[in-house]
């Protein structure tokens, strides 16, 4: 479904302490998806995650990084930067699409931190 966002539902839930993982398609064959403009991301923008009791946490863009899968690190990119915060991954495709593999070469990470509920 290109226009869902995915969230790891064994790790840790969107505003609770440690990396939450929320994932999303970037494109499909015929379009954009739902993380389409991710890359643009930059430190500072304001993400809204809307949580399954109706509230929304504000999570602030810490940096956005791209990681090739070749010699993928899970543990860099999903771990907790600080274990006592609350934070969030968005992760989607990035890099170049390889034709031949049918899928991109990289990831795009973005990382970002809790910084209050939004109204």
């Amino acid at each position: 479904m290109p226009h869902t966002v995915g969230w790891y539902g064994s790790g840790t839930r969107p505003g609770a302490a440690g990396a939450a993982l929320l994932v999303g398609h970037v494109d499909t064959e015929t379009r954009k998806a739902v993380f389409y403009g991710l890359s643009a991301a930059r430190p500072g923008a304001k993400v809204r995650v809307t949580r399954t009791d109706g509230s929304v946490a504000e999570f602030t863009v810490d940096d956005v990084q791209v990681f090739p899968r070749e010699g993928f690190d899970a543990a860099k990119v999903y771990g907790a930067r600080d274990p006592h915060r609350a934070e969030l991954r968005l992760i989607t495709c990035g890099g170049t699409f390889d034709r031949a593999t049918g899928a991109y070469t990289a990831n795009v990470v973005v990382s970002a931190y809790l910084t209050g509920d939004a109204p």
